[in-house]
């Protein structure tokens, strides 16, 4: 559930075109550049690699190589299944993890770097072996990593790990946002009135319960709209909405452009 290697890129020429497809990844991705300057995109948003940067990624979002050149560092990577353990769920509330700003970089000081270096690098050697408890010392040595880069999360992107309302209520809307989009149907399954969790989840994350749910159903919209050849009215039944038409309206209110526009402005980006 765990894995660590050697991070080396290819050298300069035509990309394969597997690079070229978005696709998802279903693990946690951490790596560490200590040199390269591929440029990729995540999310819609575009990259290009710095050395001596930390990257990571969270499962589900969509990534699509633009190019590749060399480059060297570490990476790491483990599933959901490992955050599923008894002994690991307390790491899914660290803001890494949870990545509420939706970053994919981290800036490292000389002391930052050689920190992270040090710590994947141990990693790397207990992966590589055969001692006894290997999979808890892996575990263990992630924990500190994961606690260590959540707080340069924090200082680098201003947000903290979410509370236990906003947390719960967050995972309800993981779960459900494809088929309840009222704050009463989230309301209904935490014992509380629609207006008393809008109050409290605007007190802790300073945004309204329905922002929470909108954003979530544009983001999954926004990565199928990418990743796909769905038809917008798939599209919009897949996520919930009985009139395409409507649903047209309601991306274009939240995002100020239609579904078909919104496909063929990112695209265009990526060619």
């Amino acid at each position: 559930m765990i894995e660590v290697a050697e991070a080396v890129g290819g050298s300069p020429g035509p990309v394969e075109p597997a690079f070229l497809v978005p696709h998802r990844k279903d693990y946690y991705l951490f790596v560490l550049v200590r040199q390269g300057k591929s440029r990729h995109w995540v999310d819609s948003i575009p990259y290009t690699l710095k050395a001596d940067t930390f990257y990571f990624t969270v499962p589900q979002q969509v990534h699509l190589k633009e190019e590749m050149l060399p480059m060297q560092g570490l990476a790491l990577r483990f599933t959901d299944e490992f955050l599923q353990l008894e002994e690991n769920r307390g790491l899914r509330e660290l803001p890494l993890l949870q990545n509420p700003a939706g970053g994919h970089e981290l800036s490292l000081s000389a002391a930052d770097l050689a920190f992270v270096q040090d710590a994947l690098c141990k990693m790397l050697t207990e992966y590589r072996g055969s001692g006894s408890w290997k999979n808890a010392m892996l575990a263990a040595q992630l924990r500190v990593l994961v606690i260590y880069l959540s707080r340069l999360y924090t200082e680098q992107f201003g947000t903290a790990a979410a509370g236990g309302l906003l947390r719960e209520f967050q995972g309800l809307v993981e779960q459900y946002f494809r088929e309840e989009h009222e704050v009463a149907d989230y309301a209904v399954r935490l014992h509380l009135s629609p207006g008393h969790l809008n109050e409290r989840v605007k007190g802790q994350s300073g945004k309204t319960a329905i922002h929470h749910i909108h954003s979530r159903i544009v983001v999954e919209a926004k990565r199928q709209l990418l990743y796909s050849d769905v038809s917008v009215k798939e599209l919009a039944g897949e996520l919930g909405f009985e009139d395409p038409a409507y649903f047209n309206r309601w991306f274009k209110r939240l995002t100020g452009e239609t579904p078909v526009q919104y496909r063929s402005t990112i695209r265009e980006m990526y060619r």
